[in-house]
């Protein structure tokens, strides 16, 4: 799945509690821990490209790190320290990232960074249906448009109408 759409995810399913925000961090860290320092290693080289890159172009670093912050271990360990150290909220918040992690393993294909799930224990890779494809990606933004809507604080008859909303926030205080 694309980064945008897990900070999305981690927003609608984590981010109503004390922090609402953090988990869209939380939801995006697993690909920028290793698509950042790519991207600057790619724009201090002058090798940037739009696009999708071949496999043979990515450093080898990239995949460890991918590998890294792609494992169920990586998200539920910093899960359980969280909690652990009595952060039970910015634990909940960070629940983003594991959930990140099912997801890409299985909305990414073995053929473009497969993501090994219980990495370094285990190199075991699903083959899923690649997030590319238009009724996986337009099943993905029907449903986080339901979750957004459901989770919205006021009802959108009286948010989308000026008066109704006024009327809305006085009776409210």
């Amino acid at each position: 799945m694309d980064t945008f759409s897990h900070a999305l995810w981690g927003k609608a399913l984590f981010g109503y509690r004390k922090y609402l925000y953090l988990p869209i961090l939380f939801g995006a860290a697993p690909d920028l821990i290793p698509f950042i320092p790519n991207l600057i290693y790619k724009l201090i080289n002058g090798n940037f490209s739009y696009g999708k890159p071949s496999i043979e172009s990515i450093p080898g670093w990239v995949f460890v790190t991918y590998d890294f912050s792609h494992s169920l271990i990586t998200g539920i360990s910093l899960v359980l320290i969280l909690y652990f150290f009595e952060k039970k909220d910015l634990a909940f918040a960070a629940l983003a990232w594991p959930f990140h992690t099912f997801v890409d393993s299985v909305s990414h294909s073995k053929e473009f960074f497969a993501t090994k799930i219980f990495w370094p224990i285990s190199d075991y890779q699903f083959d899923g249906v690649s997030w590319g494809r238009p009724e996986v990606w337009f099943t993905n933004l029907i449903l986080l448009i339901i979750i957004f809507y459901y989770r919205r604080r006021t009802p959108l008859i009286i948010s989308w109408t000026p008066m109704l909303s006024k009327l809305f926030k006085r009776k409210k205080s």
